[in-house]
């Protein structure tokens, strides 16, 4: 199977296009021509992964963190970053990103750490509102079934992790006078037709765009399709940035600090002053989340659990919640067991292996 294969793939359910603007998810070097010999899965690319791929037969690095996030004017091997893509470059492996895409998906990075707490009832704490597009088309009776499940085929429909092929319909009459250099569908040159229609209504996410409007041309008797495409403010259950969740026993606040101390293999966890009460409701973010930190107070969460947070900014919880940092890999730790198990479950006969190193730049003195 070729590299770009596996690639398309995984950007079907992981989009490209729900990166922050930031970001530079993708493939980052590789030829995504070559066959596949074997997939490594890490949180960084630092130059003893790209080692590890080599000694595993693994072609295709995919990675949580970019290795590249600026530009880079030489390639002298002067830094580690430099040293990484030589060493790849030199081994034809590729090397491939999934970062705030894979964050912002339902299922991905902060659903797996929901999933190490035990936690119950996840949603999502800062739901995407710019995601939802709805295409309105008029078509003749005699064509909508066929062009409704075309635009279902291609992505439309869905609302929800739970419902798709969803559409609205109503009847009426079109109207069109079909010009001389027309070639009408029904008609004729220079009267006015009526004909019987169908408004299709179906929303998709913007990404996309692209595959319904050629699902809509293809499948359409009309030359010239009337249509309109709409931008929803809809927030989506399914995209969006943290997570909240509740306990299935509520801790006290020492007992959650250590449950999560134990799972998380934490040598220390940075936290604002302890109130006294009991956690039930959690809010979480992997990586640098302190932004969402209003957010988990919104959700009226007894904690918030990020990393990255700086001195002033535990100030910022205020007394009205527990503010706990982890560390930027403890808190991501479980994106390269959720990377494997994504490919491994869209190709089950594909070699799929995860890495054996600790790539945490940051040691702690006790």
């Amino acid at each position: 199977m070729l590299i770009s294969q596996i690639l398309q793939k995984l950007e079907l359910l992981v989009p490209l296009s729900l990166q922050e603007s930031y970001d530079n998810a993708g493939l980052i070097t590789g030829n995504d021509s070559l066959e596949c010999t074997g997939i490594l899965t890490c949180l960084d690319c630092i130059p003893e992964i790209v080692e590890e791929a080599v000694n595993r037969n693994c072609n295709l690095i995919i990675a949580h963190h970019p290795i590249i996030f600026k530009g880079i004017k030489s390639l002298t091997g002067k830094n580690y970053i430099e040293k990484t893509l030589l060493l790849a470059i030199k081994n034809n492996i590729s090397i491939y990103a999934c970062h705030t895409n894979l964050d912002s998906i339902h299922g991905g990075v902060n659903f797996k750490i929901a999933e190490k707490l035990g936690l119950t009832d996840v949603k999502i704490l800062d739901k995407r509102e710019d995601v939802l597009l709805k295409l309105a088309v008029f078509v003749p009776e005699t064509h909508k079934e066929q062009l409704k499940n075309a635009l279902f085929l291609a992505g439309g429909g869905r609302i929800g992790n739970n419902y798709d092929e969803c559409s609205f319909e109503t009847s009426g009459l079109g109207n069109f006078r079909p010009l001389k250099n027309s070639n009408p569908y029904s008609g004729s040159i220079n009267k006015r037709q009526v004909e019987k229609e169908s408004k299709l209504e179906i929303i998709f996410p913007f990404w996309q765009k692209g595959k319904i409007l050629e699902a809509m041309l293809k499948n359409h008797p009309y030359e010239e399709v009337a249509y309109d495409i709409y931008s929803l403010s809809n927030s989506v259950n399914e995209y969006g940035i943290g997570v909240t969740g509740n306990l299935k026993q509520p801790l006290p606040e020492n007992e959650f600090l250590s449950e999560l101390k134990e799972k998380f293999n934490l040598k220390v966890i940075k936290h604002t002053a302890l109130p006294g009460k009991v956690i039930k409701k959690v809010a979480l973010c992997g990586g640098s989340g302190i932004f969402l930190l209003k957010k988990a107070i919104s959700a009226k969460a007894d904690v918030y659990i990020t990393s990255d947070v700086k001195y002033h900014e535990f100030f910022d919880a205020d007394g009205k919640i527990i503010l706990a940092d982890i560390g930027h890999y403890e808190s991501e730790q479980f994106t390269v067991e959720l990377l494997h198990d994504i490919i491994r479950e869209n190709f089950p006969n594909f070699a799929v292996l995860k890495t054996n190193l600790n790539t945490n730049p940051v040691r702690y003195f006790s």
